[in-house]
């Protein structure tokens, strides 16, 4: 059912991305289009701590006038398979190269700084791992392949099966470098979904050759948000689109018919978060209703240098809102199934800021590259999961410099997250959820100096190091990894879910077709079929997306590597 005027829930990507397809493909005016939402970058955000505080953190802390940048994540992109992504970047001008698209300019950087990991994985007493060797046994390979060769019509054999209940008799799997380099460059877990591994191997395969080097890894000039998010806020700024900051939609009005099951949004109820007044919304029988229904930086938390990030219990404004649309429709999925089960979604964060380059030529010489070409994890040199198992205690990327515009040219940005934040440190004895940004630094150094033996070890620089911080901030992010959760396929909404008249879901928990979840790929692909949905745009015209899994040459070289 073609619509003439849209409001989109959520200013994120998937939303941005609809709104340029329906003023590129539906040829509509930017005018038609409101957005209501609580920020302009969704999880795509890199700005100063100041900057960041008012969105962020607790009124009752405020970092306000502290220095340095904070972003709570990092996105790596790969052109073979973010087909959308890189069209959606086509057609909007870069915000900071003048006479390039996005696309242009993220492809000029990247040209000129190809990614190519020498350190991977680090580990105390061997250095530098030999990635290369994924350490895999047959009955590994047996099953990997088996997931690889599954036909989409099988995928549903795979509903509620966590990875681990996948690999239950191959346990060894889990102490190879492949799954240590898997786990660390895509952020599964043990306890995640064995269906969303396998979309992952189906698209991503290609990377299982160079996995250890990551190669194919592409990035963006500066953070996701000056990259990514502001040519196209800037774009659709120039069209007339109305944005509406500081709302938070807390509710819905929907049409009553015999037909208990149509889908029809009739009105929004809304909060203005900076003066608490409450708002509604109508809509009427023109307009479409674009939402995003989960977001994994909801309910984040700041913390600074001598300050843990706290625990926020907010079951997240965007999953309460779906939570609420399921009570009424029995097919738009289960919110809780990603947003109720934090011990399976929790990270922490951080964002270092220096004002020298000591902490960053220590790095250079220990990993042996140059900033911006890797993502470091370090194994553990001691048994630290429930069966007594090694695992990779934290990660960390060098960005290439400057990663935010307004940085000065001695500063240095460095980025880190845990993957199971509530493990503890082997240098500073409390869980990683709680401790400061002095003592992730402290972690940091003395995973470091674990592989940097002889004399000079950057342990005998710590003082210095200390020295050189303006700030190191900490996010604690109770859903970053909810979209990895264990689900069966019916547990997201479709991007236009049946018996809807005016209602589109986008983003990353929704259910496409082959597309993978934490990626801003599946993000733009959703945005773009709801755009052609209500624009009326035959769905032939959609971006054609490559199917590597169906690619003899490239399941060759992938088998050739499982028996390295």
């Amino acid at each position: 059912m073609t619509k003439s005027k849209a409001i989109m829930i959520g200013a994120g990507l998937a939303n941005l991305a609809g709104a340029v397809y329906l003023i590129q493909e539906g040829h509509w005016n930017g005018s038609q289009i409101t957005f209501y939402s609580i920020d302009d970058h969704g999880s795509n955000d890199g700005s100063s701590v100041s900057t960041a505080a008012d969105e962020y953190w607790n009124q009752n802390h405020p970092l306000g006038s502290q220095p340095g940048f904070v972003a709570r994540g990092g996105r790596m992109l790969n052109y073979r398979t973010y087909v959308d992504l890189m069209d959606l970047l086509s057609r909007v001008p870069s915000a900071t190269e003048e006479g390039m698209t996005a696309a242009e300019d993220t492809r000029d950087f990247d040209a000129k700084h190809r990614t190519y990991d020498k350190a991977r994985l680090l580990k105390g007493g061997h250095g530098i791992i030999d990635g290369g060797k994924l350490g895999l046994n047959n009955k590994d390979r047996m099953l990997l392949s088996k997931l690889v060769l599954m036909p989409d019509s099988k995928e549903t054999d795979l509903d509620n099966v966590t990875i681990a209940d996948y690999f239950k008799s191959s346990p060894h799997m889990f102490q190879t470098n492949f799954w240590y380099m898997w786990e660390t460059t895509f952020a599964f877990r043990t306890q995640s979904s064995a269906q969303e591994l396998r979309r992952y191997m189906h698209q991503m395969i290609y990377e299982f050759t160079q996995i250890e080097h990551l190669v194919g890894v592409n990035r963006t000039r500066y953070n996701q948000y000056e990259s990514i998010m502001l040519p196209l806020i800037n774009y659709l700024k120039d069209q007339g689109v109305n944005l509406v900051l500081n709302r938070r939609v807390t509710d819905w009005e929907f049409k009553d018919t015999k037909m208990q099951d149509e889908i029809t949004v009739t009105g929004l109820k809304m909060v203005n978060t900076e003066t608490d007044e409450e708002e509604n919304v109508p809509v009427d029988d023109q307009t479409a209703v674009f939402f995003t229904n989960g977001s994994i930086t909801d309910s984040a938390t700041l913390g600074d240098f001598n300050t843990p990030a706290e625990e926020n219990p907010d079951y997240g404004a965007a999953s309460s809102l779906w939570k609420k649309a399921t009570e009424r429709f029995y097919n738009l999925g289960n919110p809780d199934k990603f947003f109720n089960d934090r011990n399976a979604s929790e990270w922490v964060s951080f964002t270092l800021t220096t004002k020298n380059h000591l902490l960053l030529n220590e790095i250079t010489r220990i990993t042996t590259q140059v900033p911006g070409n890797a993502l470091n994890s370090f194994l553990s040199t001691t048994p630290i999961t429930p069966l007594g198992q090694e695992d990779v205690n934290m990660s960390i990327v060098v960005h290439h410099q400057p990663h935010f515009t307004d940085q000065k040219p001695n500063e240095s940005v460095i980025w880190g997250y845990f993957l199971y934040p509530r493990r503890t440190g082997e240098f500073v004895e409390k869980q990683y959820i709680k401790m400061t940004g002095k003592e992730m630094l402290q972690e940091l150094i003395g995973q470091l100096s674990k592989v940097d033996p002889g004399p000079g070890n950057i342990k005998d620089k710590e003082s210095e190091i200390m020295d050189s911080v303006i700030n190191n901030i900490p996010v604690y992010m109770p859903y970053a990894s909810a979209l990895f959760n264990n689900r069966a396929k019916s547990d997201r909404p479709e991007v236009i879910p049946e018996h809807s008249t005016n209602l589109a879901f986008t983003g990353e928990f929704v259910e496409q077709p082959y597309q993978m979840v934490f990626t801003e790929q599946s993000a733009v692909r959703s945005g773009e079929i709801a755009a052609f949905h209500f624009a009326g745009v035959p769905m032939d015209k959609l971006v054609k997306n490559p199917r590597f899994d169906k690619d003899p040459k490239v399941l060759a070289r992938a088998t050739k590597k499982m028996f390295q």
